[in-house]
């Protein structure tokens, strides 16, 4: 999947919800019919960390910090995070990125397209 375009994001209080989503175009001319899609947050200073990746075969990884509060899943041309319970560590810019083949342990560095990035900033 490229040209990832991400929406959803916004601000709300601790243990709030917000769902984002991610509109993908595929690449017609692309030699690959699997690709990994994920979600990536980001905060000033820090690297990107992987939040949650689902793989072609539809495994998904989760971070430990993430892990059932959050939910990852794919529609037509569309990747989305269920966020739950949300804390305020949790804010941080969100990325959508994808990549050909297997998701690579969420390691950024291996993600050849990414969107822009939506804002989710939790109060205490």
């Amino acid at each position: 999947a490229v040209q990832l375009v991400e929406s959803g994001g916004g601000s709300v209080q601790a243990g709030g919800s917000l769902r984002l989503s991610c509109a993908y175009t595929d690449n017609p001319g692309s030699r690959y019919t699997n690709y990994c899609l994920a979600w990536f947050r980001q905060v000033p200073g820090k690297d990107y960390e992987g939040v949650s990746a689902l793989e072609g075969d539809g495994r998904i990884t989760y971070a430990d910090s993430v892990k059932g509060r959050f939910t990852i899943s794919k529609g037509q041309n569309s990747l989305y995070l269920q966020m739950n319970n949300l804390k305020p560590e949790d804010t941080a810019m969100y990325y959508c990125a994808s990549t050909p083949g297997w998701c690579r342990d969420m390691e950024a560095a291996e993600f050849l397209y990414w969107g822009q990035g939506t804002q989710v900033t939790v109060s205490s």
